[in-house]
């Protein structure tokens, strides 16, 4: 692992830091993007490139300004962070993704909020969808707000995330909550859990917690950090004034390598935060969820030759969603 080191002499107010695996172009965006900020607070920029396979250690690693580091290979969300956090020298750290364009004045506004508000935690702006942006001039800003924060998940929630039967009635209420659907997104409010794209706090906090869960690897460990600062006894502010473009990915989770890995990460969380019997309830899910597939994917291929070889496939993939290894 090697890195190069760009930045001005002095401590820094704010860390941001950046994970880019495969991203080059994204990345020179973000950077890009916050160049074009005139922070009140001091700031450095740390990047991982995080065992890419592009042109990232070329086309960002010869950026000035910046503190890049090369991994050899692709460590994860949370490991990778963990290892820049080490190396950050500033008081307040700033996760930020690499699909994302900071509005002026954004990141400032996050960290003024923390200095005034010892209650809090964390604190993360406003997205808006950045792939909506050749939609006419005329469309109000409000109409590409991502609504991502959310509130912690429960054993209900495990029960209607993903099912067919979260439709019901009955159920529907259990998934509202759990995606805070009574909550616009355009004021600023106490929220549970923010999303990791753009998340500032105390890097004292941060280290005292331990850093990111290593053992969720890609996903939920976001989830979890802003669960052990509640725990603490902290808030998390999501504030409506800050803006930060976001490509937003898809949402969907069909089965594939990605959904074996969050179906792992997600066991692993509900096992840390609600025992043994919380996991084995997560992992029946995933089987019911495998048999839901089942019957859709009968419904969907008519020719019996490429309904078998997708049932296979779904068996393939359930098996390794509940397998215990930590990535895919």
């Amino acid at each position: 692992m090697t890195e190069q080191v760009r930045t001005e002499p002095g401590r820094p107010v704010l860390s941001v830091q950046i994970l880019s695996w495969n991203t080059a172009r994204l990345t020179t965006d973000a950077l890009d993007a916050l160049a074009r900020d005139e922070p009140e607070y001091s700031r450095e920029i740390l990047v991982l490139d995080n065992g890419s396979e592009d042109d990232t250690a070329t086309v960002v690693g010869s950026r000035a300004g910046i503190r890049f580091v090369r991994s050899e290979d692709n460590t994860g969300y949370a490991r990778g962070n963990n290892l820049l956090a080490r190396e950050a020298q500033g008081d307040y750290v700033c996760f930020l993704g690499s699909d994302t364009r900071v509005h002026i004045g954004a990141l400032d506004a996050l960290v003024r909020f923390l200095e005034d508000h010892d209650e809090y935690g964390a604190a993360a702006p406003r997205l808006v969808d950045i792939t909506l942006e050749k939609r006419p001039a005329s469309e109000p800003l409000q109409s590409r707000v991502q609504c991502t924060c959310m509130r912690f998940p429960t054993i209900a929630t495990a029960f209607v995330y993903d099912m067919a039967w979260k439709r019901w009635p009955v159920l529907r209420r259990f998934d509202d909550r759990y995606h805070y659907r009574d909550f616009d997104h355009e004021h600023d409010a106490d929220v549970e859990q923010p999303p990791g794209t753009c998340l500032v706090m105390r890097r004292e906090l941060f280290e005292e917690l331990g850093g990111f869960d290593e053992e969720l690897w890609l996903f939920f460990n976001d989830v979890d950090l802003c669960k052990r600062i509640h725990e603490r006894g902290l808030r998390i502010r999501y504030l409506a004034g800050p803006t930060v473009e976001h490509h937003l990915g898809a949402s969907t989770f069909a089965f594939g390598p990605r959904l074996v890995l969050w179906a792992r990460n997600r066991r692993t969380y509900y096992r840390k935060h609600y025992g043994r019997l919380g996991a084995a309830f997560v992992g029946l899910m995933t089987r019911l969820r495998g048999i839901q597939e089942w019957f859709d994917i009968g419904r969907k291929y008519r020719d019996v030759r490429e309904r078998r070889e997708a049932r296979a496939e779904l068996r393939r993939i359930v098996r390794a969603a509940l397998s215990k290894k930590p990535t895919v």
